[in-house]
């Protein structure tokens, strides 16, 4: 299933900020991408009801299985996209913002095919 840029973008946040604080709220979301605290209330409700995310009763969001896989997915390409620029001697700010317009659209065969050069390349 093909979920839109900005969903992918909050699953893959969410991600990223429990593994570095090992919890998420709404606001830490809204800190991280810059968006308003409403806006972000507005996607988790959204992501709720599609189950890619549950909220307990103190606000803290966890991903579902579903929504786990998609985050993943997004901060591997991230990642290995970010180190591929930066091999070229991108700068890492660059790379990292650069590798976030690019995770989006590129195809798995082509994902694929960078990995892998990346790998033989002992980049990553």
């Amino acid at each position: 299933m093909k979920i839109k840029e900005s969903a992918e973008n909050y699953l893959e946040a969410i991600l990223m900020l429990k593994n570095k604080n090992g919890y998420v709220r709404s606001i830490d979301i809204a800190n991280h991408l810059n968006f308003t605290k409403p806006s972000v209330s507005v996607a988790m409700k959204s992501f709720r009801e599609e189950g890619y995310v549950t909220v307990d009763s103190a606000g803290e969001i966890s991903l579902t299985e579903k929504g786990l896989e998609i985050a993943e997915k997004m901060y591997e390409r991230h990642r290995l996209i970010a180190k591929g620029l930066m091999a070229l001697g991108v700068d890492e700010a660059t790379a990292y913002e650069d590798s976030c317009k690019i995770e989006h659209d590129l195809s798995v065969t082509t994902f694929e095919k960078i990995k892998d050069h990346l790998k033989k390349n002992g980049i990553i």
